[in-house]
């Protein structure tokens, strides 16, 4: 894989060479994060976790809160708290 040349369609597509696809594991449907700065754009294939890993993920996240302490009541002063800060 190197530098490969790209053409953008009047409607802002690309289209990412079949031998980049194929070595990054892309295929239709998938999602990349795109990121800018200055003349440069990045592209990052990102992974969505499955249904069954986001579940997992927010029971480890809720037994985690459980133990710091943290109770339903004490997320809206959180949510509060950074809406604050970011007003700022």
């Amino acid at each position: 894989m190197g530098v490969e040349v790209i053409t953008v369609s009047p409607r802002g597509q690309i289209v990412l060479p079949k031998e980049m696809r194929k070595a990054l594991s892309i295929s239709g449907g998938d999602s990349l994060a795109a990121f800018a700065t200055d003349k440069v754009i990045v592209l990052k294939p990102v992974k969505m976790p499955t249904t069954e890993e986001f579940s997992r993920w927010l029971e480890e996240a809720q037994t985690l809160a459980e133990k710091a302490g943290f109770e339903e009541a004490d997320i809206a002063d959180v949510l509060q708290s950074v809406r604050k800060g970011k007003r700022k």
